[in-house]
């Protein structure tokens, strides 16, 4: 089983594709049949993709208006304003490239409504190659894949448990040569396992991708949810966040592309602003494909995320970010292990702890009937098979996930511990 879509609907048309609800969407969806909505004061959303939105110890206050300008109401450039590359590719610089050469600049950046479709503009954007992809990974990439099977040939390298489920570097340049990879598409750090690729594997990462002309496809919209093992063995935030732009050389000719956003790092996931900033040339392309797909971001949205991005502001918001999720992180981790639940590797990033329920007491070993018992409770959770991301459903049997559950800590601490009580309670731990 790899998906559980809604349930089929015999009276659509013959000219629509049944199309499934993806990973956390099925969630929610079965969630509302037994009475959620946002906000719900006796639900937990233990299964959700996005970070608590509210106002949050030591970041600074949320930004609740923006003034609209007469000329917001027409369409937008498709690449996004001036304005916004400007300050993005700054961003990433400040970040990222101090002392270095080579810098970004606004040619660099396209900003689009969303990740999910700065993505989508980016497999547009390819062309009639093997794009190889980790698993587990995101599940909207399967989606994304389907969409174009009959010029992109998806190619999965799948993690390891002794691995923490990371692909090594060494694995990666096998497979590029073996397999004549023209793309590599990954998150990191990875939803839904948490992993983190940092230092000299990343740096590997980069220089296969300039060596071989290998495009290198780097989600990074958990890259400020970082958090480092203490020399005591505790778990602290991370110095700062992680990304691959770190290590290119030139931003003109390394083939690397990364894709983020304000949705997680700052918290503001209704705004949908995302971006990819890479090669120019490539980043051109993909901005052109806007044109077919969606006609560009709103102005609106783009004239707000100038102020998020503003230095000071922008530290002071992931720092807090930082110290708050690994408290969070620090909690769940310790009360999934005590119920029983093993993880494959303690999450350095994201906001997602990645368990096996293979030890527990039946029926729980399995992930779907742990799902549909824990939404009896009203707490939500979200099925590892979701993850195993498999364009065309070419492969078959059983997932390896299938005793596998991602649980999110981004809802605020309260609902969280909550949530955990009601699990711990179903489990009789």
């Amino acid at each position: 089983m790899q998906l559980s879509p809604a349930d089929p609907d015999d009276s659509l048309p013959n000219a629509l594709r049944e199309v499934p609800y993806m990973g956390v969407i099925h969630v929610v969806a079965e969630a509302v049949k037994l009475g959620f909505y946002n906000g719900h004061p006796d639900w937990c959303n233990l299964g959700q993709g996005q970070p608590e939105v509210g106002e949050m110890a030591g970041a600074p206050g949320r930004i609740l208006s923006v003034e609209l300008e007469p000329g917001d109401a027409a369409y937008g450039p498709l690449e996004g304003t001036c304005e916004l590359r400007e300050a993005v590719a700054a961003h990433y610089n400040r970040l990222y490239r101090q002392g270095k050469s080579s810098q970004y600049s606004a040619a660099n950046v396209a900003i689009a409504s969303g990740g999910r479709l700065a993505l989508t503009r980016a497999a547009a954007a390819l062309g009639p190659i093997e794009v190889g992809y980790q698993l587990p990974d995101y599940t909207a990439y399967e989606d994304l894949f389907n969409t174009h099977l009959a010029r992109l040939s998806p190619v999965a390298l799948r993690g390891e448990i002794e691995r923490g489920f990371r692909v090594p570097a060494e694995v990666l340049e096998r497979s590029a040569r073996d397999l004549g990879l023209g793309a590599f598409l990954f998150s990191n750090p990875c939803n839904p396992t948490g992993a983190l690729v940092q230092g000299e594997e990343l740096k590997r990462y980069v220089a296969l991708s300039r060596k071989t002309g290998m495009a290198l496809l780097a989600d990074e919209f958990y890259s400020h949810f970082i958090y480092s093992q203490a020399s005591d063995g505790t778990w602290i935030p991370g110095d700062g966040p992680v990304s691959a732009a770190g290590f290119v050389e030139d931003v003109e000719s390394d083939p690397v592309m990364l894709f983020d956003g304000l949705t997680k790092n700052y918290r503001y996931p209704g705004w949908r602003i995302g971006w990819v900033v890479g090669p120019s040339s490539m980043v051109e392309t993909c901005a052109r494909t806007g044109s077919a797909i969606d006609g560009g971001p709103s102005r609106v949205a783009q004239r707000a995320a100038l102020g998020v991005l503003e230095p000071e502001r922008a530290d002071q918001e992931t720092n807090a970010l930082r110290e708050v999720f690994c408290a969070k992180r620090n909690l769940m981790v310790a009360r999934l292990k005590a119920m029983g639940i093993r993880l494959a590797t303690e999450p350095e990033g994201t906001f997602y702890c990645w368990g096996s329920l293979e030890h527990l007491k039946e029926p729980f070993q399995n992930a779907q009937r742990f799902f549909r018992l824990a939404l009896e409770r009203h707490v939500m959770t979200v099925p590892g098979e979701y993850f195993d991301v498999n364009p065309g459903k070419r492969r078959f049997g059983e997932s390896p996930y299938a005793s596998w559950m991602r649980f999110s800590f981004g809802p605020p601490m309260e609902n969280l511990t909550l949530g955990l009580d009601r699990l711990e309670e179903m489990l009789g731990t």
